[in-house]
């Protein structure tokens, strides 16, 4: 009997493993965001939060460019991109949402568990995207929310309707561009992304209380995000 075959670690596999490493540091993020967050170390959170952004950002491009679903069949980078994404998108930023005092007392922890559930819900829905990669319904960035609560300071009320109104929008019939992966106007959605990025990092470094103009610009971005979901194409 010949003996059995021995199996070598290939570059390919190397190359995809790191990149399912690379994801899963998101939740590393995750972990010292919260960390931040319970000191309320707010502005030492969202880096961190947005760090994982960025590594959301690249990790699928690398995936599919190393074919890490063919190479490593065993591990399931979607599965891996939901726990992690669940952690910074919804978890970390619902519990700064109820521990910062942006919202009402009285109500903030049943809007952070409002946010958990239907957040939780929306990453099991098979169709939360379309064929055309736009998201059906609002996408969960709870750590976007967070954030335009954070900078924009509104009156506690008036931040416990935009969080109601953002839950029930998940599960509403309309359209969230992926600033990234929507062919339909990508070069502007990426120039406007990366402004975001830019006016983000000056606000926290102005301790999220920047100047006027900064949030004005940043309430304008997230508008034209929303309105360029709003006028999608159906595919042929």
């Amino acid at each position: 009997m010949a003996p059995p075959a021995k199996k070598y670690v290939t570059s390919s596999a190397v190359a995809a493993f790191a990149v399912h490493v690379l994801t899963a540091s998101g939740a590393a993020c995750a972990l010292i965001a919260l960390k931040a967050a319970v000191a309320a170390q707010w502005p030492k959170m969202f880096a961190w939060l947005g760090a994982a952004l960025v590594i959301d950002g690249i990790d699928g491009s690398l995936a599919r460019r190393v074919r890490t679903a063919e190479v490593l069949p065993r591990w399931s980078g979607d599965v891996l991109d939901f726990v992690v994404d669940f952690t910074t998108y919804v978890f970390v930023p619902a519990y700064a949402m109820v521990s910062s005092g942006l919202l009402p007392q009285s109500i903030a922890l049943a809007l952070g568990l409002i946010v958990i559930v239907t957040a939780a819900l929306y990453f099991a829905d098979r169709q939360m995207k379309t064929s055309d990669y736009y998201f059906r319904g609002f996408p969960a960035l709870w750590n976007l929310v967070a954030f335009y609560l954070f900078v924009l300071k509104p009156a506690p009320w008036l931040a416990a309707a935009a969080v109601l109104l953002l839950a029930a929008l998940t599960f509403a019939p309309l359209h969230f561009v992926h600033p990234v992966r929507v062919p339909r106007w990508r070069p502007l959605n990426v120039a406007v992304l990366l402004l975001w990025g830019v006016l983000a990092v000056c606000a926290l470094m102005q301790n999220l209380a920047p100047p006027v103009w900064t949030a004005v610009l940043l309430a304008a971005i997230a508008i034209y995000f929303v309105i360029a979901g709003l006028v999608r194409r159906a595919p042929n």
